[in-house]
């Protein structure tokens, strides 16, 4: 038997594969020198470090905080918990920072029921709301705008003497605490229901006296029906104390826009 030599076919098959890898090593070659050419081309997207100098360390302000830095608080909603739980917190808040410096309360609120009258909340969330601005020690600038109305009239009338504002054509509303809608109570329920709501109604005519300076009895009588009042009568009345005017100091000095980027986180970068 003739013997095979195999070397010349395992030469050539090494010679193929080495032909192969060439080719592979020239391809990868031409592939990072595309992607080095692209990301120097000036069409290139590529993520900068300089994209992040000017973002906030902090998400921006938003209008309440903003508001806040100013120690205004604003109340343009019905008293529902949501919002006694906000007021009473920003009070707090405000306290806490500088017991010096005042707070202005802003109310544009129909107190604890809708537009409508329907009751949609707790005579006890002005009461809440009253209860911390007697106990805190900043004094309180109160501005009606709009309406207040019933229990956020009460509030606007708890403000210092002489720092209680109506905007010229707000107009306030004074009227009994209601009762919510009963459904299937039995007749003790209602009972214990009338008797609660007899009691609020004191709270407020207690409220309304140290704060306007009439009797109760005088109050009592003029709340029998819903009492509404212009800005003037409200002064009257003694529910607030002037109408805000332009120069009025209704509002705390407000931050420069330099002062509110650096709180805010942002770096300015040197020209």
């Amino acid at each position: 038997m003739q013997a095979v030599d195999w070397y010349p076919a395992i030469k050539t098959l090494s010679r193929r594969e080495q032909v192969r890898g060439c080719r592979k090593q020239r391809g990868a070659q031409v592939h990072a020198t595309f992607n080095i050419r692209a990301s120097n081309s000036p069409a290139s997207a590529n993520p900068g470090t300089s994209y992040n100098e000017h973002k906030p360390k902090t998400p921006p302000p938003d209008l309440p905080s903003l508001l806040l830095d100013s120690r205004i608080i604003y109340i343009g909603m019905p008293l529902v918990p949501a919002v006694t739980e906000l007021i009473v917190s920003e009070l707090l808040y405000l306290q806490y920072t500088d017991q010096s410096k005042p707070c202005y309360i802003y109310i544009n609120s129909t107190g604890c029921t809708r537009a409508d009258g329907e009751v949609v909340g707790f005579e006890t969330e002005a009461t809440a709301i009253y209860d911390t601005m007697k106990y805190i020690g900043n004094e309180i600038y109160t501005v009606g705008t709009g309406v207040a109305v019933g229990q956020a009239c009460m509030l606007l009338s708890a403000g210092n003497k002489g720092k209680r504002f109506m905007t010229p054509h707000a107009t306030a509303m004074l009227h009994q605490p209601k009762v919510p809608s009963t459904g299937e109570r039995q007749a003790t329920e209602l009972n214990i229901k009338w008797r609660e709501t007899l009691a609020q109604k004191k709270e407020l005519l207690n409220i309304l006296s140290q704060t306007t300076s009439h009797g109760i009895a005088k109050l009592e009588k003029d709340m029998q029906r819903p009492l509404y009042m212009t800005a003037k009568d409200a002064i009257e009345y003694g529910i607030a104390d002037k109408i805000v005017e332009r120069d009025s100091k209704a509002i705390a000095d407000v931050m420069s826009a330099g002062a509110w980027d650096s709180a805010a986180g942002l770096v300015q970068k040197a020209i």
